[in-house]
């Protein structure tokens, strides 16, 4: 028997080279996903001004790869911006962005906004600062937008991203919320898309190593990542590695809401339901629901034990 690979290991397992059927089978395969999800939530239309936040990650760069590679043949034409924010935090090699969106002949605004000064010195040492961080962020990018005259801002959050939040918000809000693949922004003026929401971190990081990205480490401000999200993707990775396929099921549960078979009053009217209310999927109270067969070697869960 085939040993199971870690989820670490298949994060570090590079594609061959760039123009080995690998890679290529692996680019298609996120373009794909990518154009789908562009399809599927109309994020970007004709005469569209899309601007790429890039950060200098694996999932900014591969958003804009993929964003320029799909733009060749669209039947649309819409024009890209890569913007990058230097936050002046020490140690950010700030030639990096420039010299890359140079080489690959990409138009791209460089913003310098001392933040990093502003964070240190409202929040106590040893307090998270991403919370006052994302704000001062947000509103510099929603104010190149409207300079660019950007009508669309597109952010790299990936599938695992989303299903993250999910479960964060689930575990610790005590909502039922993630990341939308399109929403308005928090000001009202802006549109912003996350075009990988159908794509797989696992790819995205093969992708990137593949295409060999000028990767700035995501650790200069010196905070540490949030305790609770590193639980959830552990919990998940560990699902993926145990139960394949579980995390596609969640990604499709995540386009199939049935606001009657929940409890948001605000979405469904249960006080008002009568016997001739239609209902989305009838009464599965007393039924089973029909789950679909596991996959091949996967060990179905056991029932809990009745009641007595």
């Amino acid at each position: 028997m085939k040993a199971r690979r870690s989820m670490s290991t298949v994060l570090n397992d590079a594609p061959e080279g760039r123009h080995s059927n690998t890679f290529l089978r692996l680019k298609k395969k996120l373009e794909r996903a990518v154009g789908e999800a562009i399809a599927d939530f109309n994020m970007i239309e004709a005469g569209d001004t899309v601007m790429v936040c890039l950060s200098g990650g694996k999932d900014s760069y591969t958003l804009l790869s993929i964003l320029l590679a799909l733009r060749e043949r669209a039947p649309v034409d819409f024009r890209v911006i890569a913007m990058n924010l230097d936050q002046k935090q020490p140690g950010f090699p700030d030639h990096v962005l420039p010299d890359y969106c140079a080489s690959i002949g990409v138009e791209y605004r460089i913003v310098t906004e001392d933040t990093y000064s502003i964070v240190k010195d409202k929040i106590p040492e040893g307090k998270t600062t991403c919370s006052l961080c994302s704000r001062l962020r947000r509103g510099i990018i929603y104010r190149t937008a409207r300079e660019l005259g950007a009508t669309k801002i597109a952010l790299g959050h990936h599938r695992d991203d989303m299903i993250e939040t999910l479960f964060l918000n689930m575990f610790f809000g005590g909502r039922i919320k993630s990341m939308p693949p399109k929403l308005v922004s928090d000001d009202g003026e802006h549109m912003v898309i996350r075009p990988l929401a159908y794509c797989a971190e696992a790819d995205i990081a093969r992708f990137a190593r593949g295409m060999d990205y000028p990767i700035i480490p995501c650790n200069l401000c010196g905070s540490l990542e949030n305790a609770q999200r590193k639980q959830i993707k552990a919990m998940l990775q560990s699902w993926a590695q145990q139960f394949p396929g579980r995390i596609e099921s969640l990604t499709t549960a995540m386009r199939n809401v049935v606001p009657s078979h929940l409890a948001d009053a605000s979405l469904f009217d249960f006080k008002g339901l009568t016997r001739d209310t239609p209902v989305s999927e009838g009464d599965l109270a007393f039924d089973p629901p029909s789950l679909p067969s596991a996959p091949q070697g996967v060990v179905p869960m056991m029932p809990l034990a009745r009641e007595r």
